[in-house]
């Protein structure tokens, strides 16, 4: 299968719905997972530039102008990755139509799989580290930021914790083609740990903004 004609980024909601809704499995739910987490840093990047310069907030500016550049950098990496997402299970299907009528033949069709399945894990692996990244700014500027605007960082934070979880689900179901048991008992370590970081954010967020109120500007 070829990979997609064109940026998932480029998409309307409907189309990129159309798509995704469709029998074909690219996109899948590797790409809906990276695109559900550039939303959670879009949210996180307006709940910044709803709080900037606003005299009543400007004990926070500097959590404020961090928590936008991480919004603006996450969005434009998640809507990469949802890309990268899409080519490699296209690579991975690819791999798994090659012929293996010889022994040659099904040795480099198993070879192709692997590398192809490798792909599959780190790109899902780098969606996962990137909602945890953003969920530390979410974190950061719950109580921080225009209270007016706490849903929206909740519901950031919510869209961060699923893209994760949806994401390491696409690591865990390759991990046991690629063949290498040092490398999938490390992957397996790393994304257990930044899931348990992942959930504990999310959770101090949801505390913090049902707290209502402001709380005292980060330590320099």
């Amino acid at each position: 299968m070829d990979g997609p004609s064109e940026s998932l980024a480029g998409l309307t909601l409907t189309h990129f719905s159309d798509r995704l809704a469709s029998a074909e499995p690219v996109p899948g739910g590797g790409s809906a997972s990276a695109i559900c987490g550039s939303f959670a840093a879009s949210l996180l990047a307006m709940v910044a530039r709803l709080s900037v310069d606003r005299p009543k907030y400007a004990a926070y500016q500097v959590t404020h102008g961090r928590a936008l550049a991480t919004g603006e950098r996450g969005r434009t990496v998640l809507l990469e990755l949802a890309d990268a997402d899409a080519l490699a299970y296209a690579g991975f299907a690819a791999a798994s139509k090659l012929p293996k009528e010889t022994v040659q033949e099904q040795a480099a069709r198993d070879e192709a799989t692997r590398v192809a399945a490798r792909a599959s894990s780190e790109v899902p692996l780098t969606v996962v580290s990137e909602c945890a990244r953003l969920l530390d700014d979410i974190v950061a500027m719950a109580g921080r930021s225009n209270l007016n605007a706490a849903s929206d960082l909740e519901v950031a934070a919510r869209l961060a914790s699923a893209a994760a979880r949806g994401a390491a689900a696409n690591v865990y179901i390759n991990l046991p083609m690629v063949g290498d048991e040092a490398y999938a008992a490390t992957t397996t370590a790393t994304i257990e740990g930044l899931l348990n970081g992942v959930e504990r954010s999310a959770a101090q967020v949801s505390e913090l903004v049902a707290g209502g109120g402001l709380r005292e500007p980060e330590s320099e």
